[in-house]
């Protein structure tokens, strides 16, 4: 993926304009709820499509895992070298400020730290400092039959509670199942599960660990993975955007 033409230079200022426009009092509202939300279009299909062309190109990653030799599940995902494209760093830095406001409030719900700072940068070299230094930022591949098993996250002791995944293809024109899973372990009760379609460019906001749910004793925290159901046919992609480094 190339940004040379004055059109893609302009690019990150266009997506950053997109996630300040978002409905975040109803984003903090579903966050709070079933901790997951789903944004408005951020990205334009020819997005979409310039950043799954990008997949081929290796200069652009500096790791590929394969989700079957590690027990992750079945696929194949490859993390961004530094610097990663324009628009993932743009995005990345947008959605930030808009995520830290959440990410404290959920700290003082919990009666935890807050470590993050006003900005991304800040927070980053936070990261680097404890020895987190390698990019997270991560390009996702599956195909029919491939499935991704419910994790967490978490690449060492600085963690930020939210990430975002945003979807590249259409369901039920590029590829069929591949829903995006959610379970959370409440307290003292079963688990619930939420499944979301990622329609192309729209993000989907969602808790890294764990977030705060309201117990007769207070806040508890509410352990959470996540994953995505077994694609049954054609191709899904999609871009995931973490907060900390690895």
């Amino acid at each position: 993926m190339t940004l040379t033409t004055p059109e893609r230079r302009a690019r990150p200022t266009r997506l950053a304009r997109r996630v300040a426009a978002a409905d975040w009092p109803a984003l903090t509202g579903e966050l709070n709820e079933l901790g997951c939300a789903l944004t408005p279009r951020l990205l334009d299909p020819a997005d979409c499509r310039a950043l799954i062309a990008c997949y081929d190109e290796d200069r652009r990653f500096r790791s590929t895992i394969d989700m079957a030799r590690h027990r992750f599940g079945s696929g194949q995902y490859r993390y961004f070298a530094d610097p990663p494209p324009e628009p993932v760093q743009a995005l990345r830095e947008a959605f930030y400020p808009h995520l830290l406001t959440i990410a404290r409030d959920w700290a003082d719900k919990l009666g935890r730290p807050a470590p993050w700072p006003d900005t991304l940068e800040e927070w980053l070299a936070l990261c680097h400092d404890a020895g987190q230094r390698k990019s997270a930022q991560i390009l996702l591949r599956y195909r029919a039959g491939d499935w991704n098993a419910l994790h967490r996250d978490l690449f060492g002791e600085m963690v930020f509670p939210l990430q975002v995944v945003i979807g590249l293809d259409e369901q039920g024109t590029d590829y069929t199942g591949g829903e995006f899973l959610l379970v959370e372990q409440r307290p003292r009760a079963q688990s619930r599960g939420t499944t979301t379609v990622l329609p192309p460019g729209h993000g989907l906001i969602f808790t890294t660990r764990d977030r705060p749910v309201r117990s007769a004793r207070g806040w508890s925290a509410g352990h959470v993975r996540h994953g995505v159901s077994t694609v049954r046919s054609g191709h899904r992609h999609s871009l995931g955007l973490v907060f900390h480094d690895a």
